[in-house]
């Protein structure tokens, strides 16, 4: 298939390259000052004319006319009764004219103070839209005699853009939806909307640079970083929240100030390092009680701060000059600032029309970090790969909780135990990395929203279209790209650009709920990125074969990556991955999915069977596709894709055997990705080339993405992770041994206790204060359930799910350092390992690591050998279970913890306890005891079967038959329909044979 590239393709290839969240276009663009024409006193005069029309006519007309329509005095129950007049109907309307009236006079007032005062965007006024605009337009034109359009108002260089895009949002949307079959980009749409958005950064640049010129007239705002109070410190992230509205807005307050010389004599240089008494020049919009205007508005500052004030700002301009800030002065080139505005709702950015943004997905990762382009010491690839880290992640979890029930199933005190291994290297790094780069959200939205689909389409007796793609906006919009025209979507599920595209708004996919229905397109898989968007692609449904070419490492990181997400993604029920050419150690992430042959001639024998038995299915069942199955009664059953990873590239015999057995493969649910050296491969539906530089190329389908990889030494740590997870290991694997010993003799009494095991309670530290309590509390919790370190990063992903900035993470990280204290040797309790990882100090205890502690030594260390000490140290462990892990914990709050496996461990640590005392109680005939003892494990393990197998036992040892029957009839009640486990009713047929009988009469 001749190659060519799109020449949107040509023109980024060509650009320098940049980081994946870095912006496309960073080039200052010169914004000039537009000179007054007659024109514009034309347009001023006839606004003016049409204002006082409108503002003064429309009254004076009515009270002429009409006269006041409301009645004179207060109505009585006559009134309701009279007759329906023309004259009552004249008066309701005058009314409806006068509210009408009132409402365009104060959006005329709005818009008057916001452009006079040039500050922040004009208020809205309830319910006026269109009135509101028209008021904005007319002063805009009045006021534009006496000033530069930019310096109005901060919206106004986009008069008549925002009527026209709120009037057409499908047309919007078809222009930045990305397509997966355009031969040829929109240049024209390109070109204006990149245009379109140059122009807003100019117009508030401009408007910057305007506000800069008047702050010499006296009209800048200062503020005075304040003195502590109590633990709390002011921050410039604060000062942006409680002055701009928005705490992300730190960044304009730093580069106001950066370098400037303060009252002390020193200068802001990081933003996260703010001292009281500093002066900070503030933007134009803020507002506040706190901020000052200088120099002859400030009667209530003292001389000695008005003195500083003044002459730090005299030392605006030179900043301004240099220091890339605010600029003002008389140049009319004005630079355009490099930030990141939002996407709006329900409009994905164009592929075609680069803009700056962060990474499809990548909302756990540090906005500053990306900036910079610094990784942290995490690899970037896992990073930027969300539904990969979270694929992995929850698999990697389900892993070790299988582990633990099995190794549950062991002696008490003698099983491998209850903690994985804990990793490090490359291992370490990598679990951290997808700690911090999983969207788990977006993956159950994708989930819900594909399922909820196909319900909606069964419903209606319609067979779910045939999806080559699905698009995945950097605002959670899905848009899925269909292989032909399917009708209208179901609801809320909208037609997108055109009737090949089905968009469903992130607001929408939100409201869906699990849905018990087959997953519709589990050949999704994750490719890469264009700007802010992320191409899944549908190797299922694909016409034929998809190549791949590029070196061989290349294109072994492109593969790992895929058949890892394969394998691991939660918006698939089951499926086959055959891996041909690699992948020999990839088996351990789901031996259940992943089969490994050897060469072609074994992969040509499989599938040839394969193939002709899927097609002899789908004619006897009468359907024409596996999407048709997936509808049907056998939805659960059958038509799972198979999907085949061929990395070596076939000879051009064998190329031609798989070409002819792929020609039928889309209707069949089978997809074949295959690697090729660079020469065309005959039966490619789809032809892509891996890049040296990490661009993954699509030429005929008009694609430039940023690839999503998985490089081998990234590849190897995460088999390591989940090999050392795997239950079946053999008797080498860890020891039970907890990651933290604590010294339980009453000279260990640590500093700092924290009580996790029940309600959350904190002893040695004062409370901090109420805003940042909750937060601190849950940093603390984090740190002491890793006991071996956790990174900054994750830290910061854990408290921001959807992002923080660098310096707010760090200022956090300061406060928890000052709340817990240090050692009275003067060692901080919170302080960092040889690697960078958050570590607490051994003064700093939680009531867990007592239980585990104790745990261990009463039945590994001293217990063993004194009976005595093992019944003492089992009851006090037995005492500190309070109830649940972290019980009613703040709403919203640790969302972390489902990516713990300490909710499983908890449970199982308390069952042993529990299993271990009542050992040690019947022991010595105390049934009693031993029934209290487990009755007391059960209030927090109540699904553990052993708790209630030695609870039988302990209460068959009471010789109380009727106690026994009641237990037995208690368990039966809550086995419900499931009814009892084999193992159960063996145990109750020993203990009580008549049990059945009881059963037979409640039936």
């Amino acid at each position: 298939m001749p190659r060519r590239r799109t020449s949107s393709s040509s023109s980024s290839s060509t650009a320098p390259s940049a980081g994946p969240a870095a912006p496309r276009n960073r080039t200052p663009q010169p914004v000039r000052v537009r000179r007054r024409s007659f024109g514009d006193f034309v347009k001023a005069f006839l606004a003016f004319a049409v204002l006082l029309v409108l503002v003064a006519g429309v009254p004076l007309a009515l009270a002429v006319t009409v006269g006041w329509p409301l009645p004179d005095g207060a109505p009585g129950l006559d009134w309701l009764q009279r007759e329906i007049t023309v004259q009552t109907f004249l008066h309701i309307l005058t009314v409806i004219v006068w509210l009408a009236w009132a409402q365009f006079t104060a959006c005329v007032l709005v818009e008057v103070k916001a452009a006079l005062s040039g500050v922040g965007v004009p208020g809205r006024v309830p319910g006026s839209g269109p009135s509101q605009l028209l008021a904005r337009q007319l002063v805009a034109a009045l006021l534009l005699v006496g000033a530069t359009a930019a310096s109005l108002t901060p919206g106004l260089s986009q008069l008549g853009q925002s009527l026209e895009g709120n009037q057409k949002p499908a047309v919007a949307a078809a222009q930045q939806t990305p397509g997966l079959f355009a031969q040829q980009q929109e240049q024209a749409a390109s070109t204006a909307s990149a245009l379109a958005e140059q122009a807003g950064q100019a117009g508030q640049a401009a408007a910057r640079a305007d506000g800069g010129a008047t702050a010499a007239s006296g009209d800048t705002k200062y503020y005075r970083i304040q003195p502590p109070e109590g633990r709390h410190h002011d921050s410039l992230w604060e000062v942006a929240e409680r002055h701009l509205g928005d705490g992300r807005r730190y960044k304009e307050i730093f580069e106001l100030n950066k370098d400037r010389v303060q009252p002390d004599g020193s200068k802001l240089s990081e933003a996260s390092l703010i001292r009281p008494g500093w002066i900070m020049e503030m933007p134009g919009d803020a507002r506040g009680g706190e901020l000052v205007e200088m120099p002859d508005e400030a009667p209530n500052v003292s001389e000695q701060v008005q003195q500083q004030i003044s002459d730090y700002a005299r030392t605006g301009g030179d900043h301004a000059q240099g220091g890339g800030g605010a600029q003002g002065g008389g140049d009319a080139h004005v630079s355009l600032p490099e930030q990141r505005p939002a996407p709006g709702p329900a409009t994905p950015v164009t592929p075609a029309t680069p803009a700056p943004g962060p990474a499809a997905g990548g909302q756990h990762a540090t906005p500053a970090a990306e900036e910079s382009g610094r990784s942290f010491g995490l690899p970037e690839a896992l990073l930027a790969a969300p539904l990969l880290a979270a694929g992995l992640l929850g698999a990697l979890g389900r892993r070790r909780r299988q582990a633990l029930w099995h190794s549950a199933l062991g002696a008490v005190g003698g099983r491998r135990g209850m903690e994985p291994p804990t990793p490090t290297g490359d291992a370490q790094d990598v679990q951290d990395a997808l700690l911090v780069g999983a969207d788990p959200d977006g993956v159950r939205l994708l989930d819900r929203s594909l399922r909820g689909l196909a319900a909606s389409l069964a419903a209606e007796s319609r067979p779910l279209p045939v999806v080559y793609a699905a698009w995945m906006g950097g605002n959670g919009d899905l848009h899925l790209q269909l292989a032909q025209p399917a009708g209208k979507p179901p609801t809320p599920w909208q037609v997108g650009q055109d009737q090949t595209f089905w968009m469903l708004a992130r607001a929408d996919a939100e409201r869906y709920e699990d849905a018990e229905t087959a997953a519709p397109y589990p050949g999704l898989v994750s490719l890469g990125t264009m700007d802010d968007s992320r191409l899944l692609l549908n190797l299922e449904a694909v016409p034929g074969l998809v190549s791949l070419s590029g070196a061989e490492a290349d294109r072994a990181a492109v593969f790992a990556s895929v058949a890892a997400e394969l394998a691991t993604n939660g918006w698939s029920d089951r499926m086959t991955i055959t891996l041909v050419g690699f992948g020999d150690d990839l088996t351990p992430l789901a031996p259940n999915r992943i089969r490994h042959l050897e060469g072609f001639e074994d992969l040509f024998e499989t599938m040839s069977a394969e193939t002709r038995q899927r097609r002899g299915a789908l004619g006897a069942a009468g359907h024409d596709s596996v999407l048709t199955g997936r509808t049907g009664p056998a939805q659960h059953t059958r038509w799972a894709p198979h999907l085949v990873l061929l990395a070596a590239q076939p000879s051009d015999e064998d190329a031609l055997r798989l070409a002819e057995l792929a020609a039928d493969a889309g209707r069949l649910g089978i997809g074949y990705l295959v690697g090729t050296g660079g020469t065309d491969l005959p039966g490619a539906a789809w032809e892509m080339e891996i890049t040296g530089d990490g661009k993954l190329l699509a030429p005929l389908l008009g694609l430039e993405l940023e690839a999503q990889l998985l490089p081998v030494a990234q590849q190897r740590a995460v088999v390591e992770l989940f090999t050392d997870a795997d239950p079946e290991r053999g008797p080498g694997g860890p020891a039970n041994t907890p990651p933290f010993l604590v010294d339980i003799s009453e000279q260990g009494r640590p500093a700092v206790y924290a009580r996790l095991v029940g309600s959350y309670e904190i002893i040695g530290l004062d409370a901090p204060d109420g805003e940042r309590s909750a937060q601190l509390h849950e940093a603390l919790a984090l740190l002491l359930l890793h006991r071996e370190g956790v990174h900054p990063r994750v830290l910061a992903s854990a408290l921001w799910p959807r992002g923080v900035t660098e310096d707010v993470r760090d200022a956090l990280l300061e406060r928890l350092r000052a709340w817990l204290g240090s050692d009275p040797d003067g060692t901080p309790r919170l302080g960092t390992d040889a690697t960078g990882r958050l570590t607490l100090a051994k003064s700093v205890v939680s009531d867990l690591d007592v239980l585990r502690s104790l745990y261990y030594e009463a039945t590994q260390g001293r217990g063993v050998d004194s009976r005595q000490v093992r019944g003492r140290l089992l009851t006090d462990a037995l005492v500190l279970v309070r109830g649940p892990l972290l019980a009613e914990r703040p709403e919203g709050r640790y969302r972390w913890l489902t990516h713990e496996i300490i909710d499983a461990q908890l449970p199982l640590l308390v069952a042993d306890t529990g299993l271990a005392l009542s050992e040690f109680h019947l022991e010595r005939d105390r049934a009693e005891k031993a029934i209290e003892a487990l009755n007391a494990a059960l209030r927090t393990a109540p699904a553990d079967e052993r708790l209630w197998h030695e609870l039988l036992r302990a209460t068959h040892a009471t010789d109380d038959a009727d106690r026994l029957r009641a237990l037995a009839a208690d368990l039966i009640g809550r086995s419900g329909a499931r009814g009892l486990p084999p193992r159960t009713e063996a145990l109750l047929d020993e203990l009580l044979p008549t049990w059945r009988d009881g059963v037979a009469a409640a039936g």
